[in-house]
């Protein structure tokens, strides 16, 4: 069912099988015991193409560690997602992209949570492929649609999602693959249907990480799979306060964003032209 998925949904894959490489380590951040069957046959491919560009074999490494980044984004965000889960005013978790994504599986959810996942139908439908017989710990939805179609909010509140109550929502790994003007658009779209004290997570590249000569390594593997890097911003803070919500934005390395995985030094947000990725997260006023 590889055939149906595009580049961009690939990248799922990817995902799952950095997650599954994680859940093997001992040290590990988390365990996904759904990864491995989600990468598929082509995941652990696609992680071999970006270990060969991340730690050449005859030179320094001068990119950022994408197995500790992701380790990092995922416990990042499980723990984000749980400390939304604990306030009671919480019913409503969105996920857009959900990917191969399997928190609605691993974690325990409380029963008044409905949790929602949004991605394209061939994501969708690949994800039920290979998940089997598992059976989500939380009350569930699928919403098989794209985020750019024109009407996705109709199809997400067919599936139960009340815009007039709080919710949460975790956009993970997709604002680098989208144009400036799609982020815009999304961005606006999900201010326009969340309620104020609802939550938003998303993680973003800095605008120099598009265009730096030593990230052309990363960026050529992506670009060779047909979905480059299109979108970053140096003031994700500004970024998300123009739809409404106020946000901060932390740095894997810092406090909060590290467990100890990260092995590069933070550039202080003052220095210009280096590589930054930000985990951003925020409210709805």
């Amino acid at each position: 069912m590889t055939e149906s998925l595009d580049a961009v949904e690939r990248t799922a894959l990817l995902t799952a099988a950095l997650r599954a490489a994680e859940s093997r380590r001992p040290d590990r951040l988390y365990h996904d015991p759904f990864a491995e069957a989600l990468a598929g046959g082509i995941g652990p491919e696609l992680l071999a193409e970006v270990r060969a560009a991340t730690f050449p074999k005859d030179a320094e490494r001068t990119l950022p560690s994408t197995p500790d980044y992701n380790a990092i984004r995922t416990r990042f965000f499980d723990d984000y997602l749980q400390e939304a889960a604990r306030d009671p005013e919480t019913t409503q978790i969105v996920l857009a992209p959900a990917g191969m994504d399997s928190r609605a599986y691993r974690l325990g959810w409380p029963d008044r949570i409905r949790y929602f996942e949004v991605d394209r139908p061939a994501v969708v439908d690949f994800k039920k492929s290979r998940l089997g017989d598992a059976r989500p710990r939380v009350d569930h939805r699928t919403v098989a649609v794209d985020l750019t179609s024109p009407d996705w909010e109709s199809d997400l509140e067919a599936a139960g999602y009340d815009p007039a109550r709080p919710s949460t929502w975790l956009l993970e790994g997709l604002l680098y693959y989208i144009a400036e003007e799609d982020t815009h658009r999304i961005l606006e779209r999900v201010g326009a249907i969340t309620a104020p004290g609802s939550r938003i997570a998303a993680d973003i590249v800095n605008s120099a990480a598009l265009t730096l000569p030593h990230m052309r390594g990363l960026l050529d593997v992506f670009e060779g799979w047909g979905c480059p890097w299109l979108f970053g911003t140096e003031e994700p803070e500004a970024l998300f306060d123009t739809y409404g919500f106020t946000a901060e934005a932390v740095q894997p390395g810092e406090p909060g964003a590290d467990y100890g995985r990260w092995p590069d030094p933070v550039p202080p947000r003052t220095e210009r032209d280096v590589r930054r990725v930000f985990f951003v997260h925020g409210r709805r006023r």
